[in-house]
Parts: structure tokens; sequence; C-alpha cells
């Protein structure tokens, strides 16, 4: 089979290369899969191990949640597979591009305005994604998340996040896209390097503004009150010299942490459990959300809250954010040298249905995501290795600072709360878990007694 492969033109080389490596990865991951599916079915008592960490009530929901959960990714994945290998058997991405271009032409745009054809390619691509996925959300949200007690959303809301969420991603994509493309076409026999600094450039800008102007769209925003808690917080980040200068609760979420330059920021979710049943939206009390809380759910005390809160201080101090932004920069910067010596590649295109026109929106497509591939799974994967790494030396830093009981007891309850199996096959785990799994982060912690 293979020899027969070399035989074929270089641009059928090209494509079938590509389809045979996107069903390889499916099936490690199927593989993969498989193998912690069959941990959830036949680990049904708690390891005596965990004896005293979790009841049998809760072990047997988080095994049942987790369950479930990967019988939809199993098939969501599936339809995905098929889904991208008939839209490039079939000529779906040519076909959409002279979509885009008999829209433009009705507006009097002939093929020499590329970049406006190239806008009304990436609507039109990211409309068709959100259709398609639309279902699979749904069933998501309403069957399984429901059915576990985790879904927050009635119906409208959910569509009307949905919508913001696609308009948010158009006002931000479309500018951004316009002007990387115009880089690239003025920008010579340099303009990987100026495309480089302009995706810098975008990337410091979303970060700075991300917490002030976007995330307030999706999650109200309060200020942490005077108190003791804001005392203990204010008074540990002086302790490690971290310039905080606001705190916030973020309803419905995990602690979150930024720290960039000026931009110096705390938000938490206030862990303790004050109400079984809470309306919200975004503008405050009313018609929205209908938020269940289950009454065996612990929270955390404040405590418990600081001590999180030390893991992920850990991250800024040790530099694990800093770490993280060279290492992308760095990726993104070879990623556009390699891209500047690939644009020239005419049986690149023509691999995808492209023979009359070389697209530089396509281009980029072509070669970020199909042509680079392999390297981005090695890229991800290590990346995951070196996540864990950090989330290790994050709770080391914790409990150097005294808290490792607290922390403890918070990794715990966290992940009861949120029907997190606390068993992984090592594979699926070494491969997929950016976080340690919960057994081997409380033996890192040490042997700390527990009530």
């Amino acid at each position: 089979m293979l020899k027969t492969l070399f035989l074929l033109p270089v641009e059928t080389q090209i494509f079938y290369s590509v389809l045979v490596f996107s069903w390889t990865v499916y099936l490690w991951e199927a593989y993969l899969s498989c193998r912690q599916r069959k941990i959830y079915r036949t680990t049904i008592h708690v390891p005596e191990e965990l004896g005293k960490i979790m009841d049998p009530e809760t072990f047997e929901k988080s095994r049942l949640y987790q369950l479930d959960k990967s019988n939809f990714s199993f098939w969501s994945g599936l339809y995905s597979e098929i889904e991208g290998t008939l839209i490039l058997l079939l000529g779906g991405i040519p076909f959409l591009w002279h979509l885009a271009g008999s829209v433009t032409a009705r507006f009097g745009f002939g093929p020499d305005y590329e970049i406006t054809q190239s806008l009304v390619f990436l609507t039109l691509a990211t409309l068709f994604g959100a259709v398609t996925g639309l279902p699979w959300s749904l069933y998501s949200t309403f069957v399984i998340e429901e059915k576990h007690g985790f879904n927050q959303q009635t119906l409208g809301f959910f569509l009307k996040d949905a919508v913001k969420k696609f308009a948010v991603t158009q006002c931000i994509l479309l500018p951004v896209s316009s002007l990387l493309l115009y880089i690239i076409k003025i920008g010579g026999d340099y303009f990987f390097i100026y495309a480089w600094l302009f995706t810098l450039l975008v990337s410091l800008v979303l970060v700075t503004i991300y917490a002030d102007y976007i995330a307030p769209l999706f999650d109200k925003f309060t200020p942490l009150p005077e108190g003791e808690l804001k005392t203990a917080i204010e008074d540990m980040a002086k302790s490690i010299s971290f310039p905080l200068t606001k705190l916030y609760v973020v309803e419905g979420r995990n602690v979150m942490f930024e720290a960039f330059f000026a931009q110096q920021r705390v938000f938490l979710r206030l862990l303790q459990e004050q109400a079984h049943l809470r309306r919200t939206n975004r503008d405050g009390v009313g018609p929205g959300r209908i938020v269940q809380r289950d009454k065996k759910k612990q929270g955390c005390n404040n405590a418990e809250i600081l001590a999180v809160l030390g893991h992920e201080l850990g991250h800024w101090k040790l530099g694990h954010t800093v770490k993280n932004i060279v290492i992308s920069q760095m990726n993104s910067f070879l990623c556009f040298s390699l891209f500047a010596v690939l644009i020239g590649r005419i049986e690149l295109f023509v691999a995808f249905g492209f023979t009359q026109s070389q697209p530089t929106l396509i281009g980029l497509m072509i070669i970020f995501q199909f042509i680079f591939s392999p390297y981005n799974e090695l890229l991800s994967f290590c990346l995951t290795v070196l996540s864990r790494r950090f989330e290790f030396q994050a709770d080391a830093f914790a409990r150097d600072m005294g808290k490792a009981s607290e922390l403890y007891s918070a990794l715990i309850k966290l992940n009861m709360d949120n029907l997190g199996f606390p068993v992984a096959d090592w594979l699926f785990s070494m491969w997929h878990y950016s976080h340690p799994p919960l057994l081997e982060r409380l033996r890192a912690l040490g042997n700390v007694k527990q009530d």
C-alpha cells in the first residue's frame, strides 16, 4: 500500500497522508478512551486507599458521570472525524471558498479582493461549525449535565449565550485575520517576522483587556467584600511580593488567576455553599440561569480557599506564566518561519483542490492545520507533561507556605463537588491530563492527616 502511495502524484500523496494521519490520531485517542472507559466500568468499589477520601455514594455518582461523558465523547469524536474526512474528500474547502467569492461578487468585489473573500469564508466556516456543533452541545448540556445535576442554564439562556459567543468571536477573528493577511501580503521577504510580531501584540492586547471587557460578557464579576478573607489574601500576596490590584468574585467558576505586567488581578469563586437555589443573570437577580446546588456539595472554607490561592500564586512566583508565554511565542515564530518556506509550494494547494489560485488564508489553514499536525500532536503532549510538572511545583509552593493540610482537603472537596473520578488509566492520564490525577497530587503533598 505504501509503495502504491509513493507512485502517486505528490499532491495526492500529501492529501492521503493528511487523511491517514488524522485517522491514526483519532484511533489512538479512541484506544486511550476505551482504556479509560474500562476503568469506569470495572472500578465499582472505592479503592482501599480512597476509603477515607470518598464515600461510596459520591464515588458511584462520579463513576457514572464520567462514564456518560466518555461515551458521549466517543460518538461526538467519531462524528467530528467523519465530518472532517467528508469535507476533504468532497472538496468542502474549495466549495466554501468559491461560495464566499460568489457572495463578495454580489456586492461588487472581484477576485482581486482576496482579503474580503477570506473574511466571508471565515464567517461561513465558523457558522457551519456552530450549526453542526449545536446538537452535540445541546445534548451535553441538557441531557448529560442535567442528568447529573450540573446544568445551570435554561434553553433560552443557552441559545443567547451561544449567539453572544459567536458574535464576540467574529468581532475578534475578522479584524485580526484581515490585518494578518494584509501584513503577509505586503511584508516582503521578512513577512513572517512581522506576522509573528503582530500575533504577539494581539495576544498581549487580548490578555490585557480580557478581564475588563470580554469575560464580563459571560460572567458576573463583583468585588470581593471587605473581611477576613480579603485581608488574608492581601497579606498572602504581600508575603511573596505579588502586586495585587483587584479582587473579584466570579460566580460559577473555579479559582482563576491572571498575572500580567501591570494588570495584576485575582479572580475567585467563593467555594462555600451559601444557597440551595438561586436565580441569576448577567444583570443581577431575575430570570436567567437556574443554579441548583447539591446539598451534599461541601465547598471550601476560607483556609482552603487560601491554600488553593497559594497554589495559583505559586504559578506566578515560579515563573510558570512567563515560561508558557515564551514557549508559545517561540512555537509561533517557528511555525511562521516554516510557513514562509512552504507557502510557495503549489502542490500543497493543488492537494486540497485549489488548482487555479493560492489564497493566503487557505495556505495558512493547510499548513498550520494539516501539514503541521504531526508536530502539533507532539508539542501538545510535551506541553501536557510540562503542565503536570508545573502543577506539582505549584502544589509544593503552597505546601512550603504551610498550607499542605488545607490544600489536601481542598483538592478532595473540589474533586468530589465536581464528580471527578479519582482512578485513571496510566496511559490515558499521561496523554491527556494537564493536571496530575488526584491521588498523585495527594501523595506528593505528603502524608497529611485528615479529619
